[in-house]
């Protein structure tokens, strides 16, 4: 018997399965929101985003991120 192993895939696709199942994993979860002028707004005036990074993905979903930890600073 020889001892082949299957290769992994390597396209675009399995690549984007393999990092989804492995976040699911870790517990994560991705959630899409529209952001429209005002939301970006609102972060710049809460201090959580720079004017200069509202077209940023990162630096968005760091805003967001940063305004759910405060959201949960405030419960009782």
């Amino acid at each position: 018997m020889s001892n082949i192993h299957p290769t992994r895939s390597s396209t675009p696709a399995a690549k984007r399965m393999r990092r989804y199942r492995k976040q699911r994993r870790q517990g994560l979860r991705s959630v899409r929101i529209l952001l429209d002028e005002a939301d970006c707004d609102a972060l710049i005036r809460m201090g959580l985003l720079k004017e200069h990074q509202r077209h940023d993905v990162e630096a968005l979903q760091t805003a967001i991120t940063g305004l759910l930890y405060r959201a949960e600073e405030d419960l009782p």
